[in-house]
């Protein structure tokens, strides 16, 4: 047993946390929303019972962490049993929710059940923007009203805002807020430019100058705001030195599973063509992530190519988004065009620069609209 523990964690140790995209059922309508562009229908949902397994095969596998996401989590008349069986693996959960179709009884049940934390997404800080970006009238109203049930109920609560060019100016008034609803945490992420949000590109791409001020501006939040609120920072990577870790590297850290049972290495993985996924229907999520051909694709370094196979960063980025590879360069094993190093890096400054550079207040294209 010892023997093939080792062996098993010189293919890559355990995952700590599962996405798991219960729906791609959601009210809102977000122009930046990362599902796919072909939503995976209802009727191809994993059951009750389909979702309690695999939340058990994650826990035995070694996650520690789940996160209910969609879509929409709450869009599931079974999201309560969910929490439950996800309770019942012994699974720190935690619901990803734009707080649609939460009313006051629900909550408690939720959190009767085992739920631990919620992580709500507020689309801008007045009614009008919130409302505009997400495409759902009334939904602001909703959010903060749902923000101080939570409160009252002392569930620690994340704020995450998804900045881009028509909000970055409103940072601050985010900041406050996230501070106002209680909230522990607050996650402001840049748009990433995968599923809906490259439909909507030139509207929502930030210029250089928003994104230096932003960068810094967040910083001197976190110093002034050190022991009360946690500020977490994705930053627009098309103007980056060198790329992020793209989910901690790939099939090192984290596992998603979409509403299908189709196992990800990460969000986005279904834009490489090359590859194909295991299915939780079919395949023990234990064999997906030490054994599926998916998750091995570019796990290591032997898979790189230059510059990343010599670069002193190689085992601290991991060469970068493989997604962002395959769209920028079309080819999934290049190097990340956000690095600096990559021959492709003007080209993604140039992209980002032409979509940015419009004085116009285009409309967006709607997520499933």
């Amino acid at each position: 047993m010892e023997r093939n523990r080792e062996q098993l964690a010189k293919i890559a140790p355990p995952p700590m946390a599962m996405l798991a995209e219960v729906t791609h059922r959601c009210p809102l309508a977000c122009p930046y929303c990362s599902n796919p562009l072909e939503l995976k229908a209802a009727s191809q949902e994993l059951t009750t019972e389909e979702w309690a397994s695999v939340f058990q095969q994650a826990a035995e596998l070694g996650v520690l962490h789940l996160h209910l996401s969609g879509g929409e989590p709450a869009s599931r008349r079974d999201i309560v049993e969910l929490i439950a069986a996800a309770e019942k693996a012994d699974l720190y959960t935690n619901l990803i929710t734009s707080g649609i179709g939460i009313n006051e009884k629900r909550l408690d049940a939720m959190i009767d059940v085992g739920l631990k934390h919620i992580q709500l997404s507020i689309q801008g800080v007045d009614e009008k923007t919130a409302d505009l970006v997400g495409g759902y009238k009334g939904g602001y109203k909703r959010k903060i009203q749902l923000a101080e049930w939570i409160g009252a109920r002392s569930v620690p609560l994340t704020v995450n805002a998804v900045c881009h060019r028509t909000n970055m100016a409103s940072i601050p008034d985010m900041i406050d807020l996230a501070i106002e609803l209680g909230a522990g945490r607050l996650e402001i992420a840049t748009v990433q430019f995968h599923g809906w949000a490259i439909e909507n590109r030139s509207q929502l791409m930030p210029t250089r100058e928003q994104v230096e001020a932003t960068t810094q501006l967040v910083a001197d939040a976190r110093e002034r705001l050190e022991g009360k609120l946690v500020i977490d920072y994705v930053p627009a990577d098309y103007y980056a030195t060198y790329p992020k870790a793209c989910m901690g590297g790939w099939g090192r850290i984290g596992i998603n599973v979409d509403p299908t049972g189709l196992v990800l290495p990460c969000h986005a993985a279904e834009s490489i063509p090359s590859l194909n996924f295991e299915n939780t229907r079919e395949t023990s999520l234990h064999d997906i992530w030490y054994h599926s051909p998916s998750f091995n694709a570019f796990r290591g370094t032997d898979w790189m190519q230059e510059p990343c196979r010599s670069c002193e960063r190689k085992t601290a980025d991991f060469g970068g988004c493989r997604c962002q590879a395959m769209a920028i360069a079309g080819d999934a094993t290049a190097t990340d065009p956000a690095c600096h190093k990559s021959p492709l890096k003007n080209r993604m400054i140039e992209l980002a620069e032409n979509a940015a550079d419009t004085s116009e207040q285009l409309e967006f294209v709607y997520r499933g609209r």
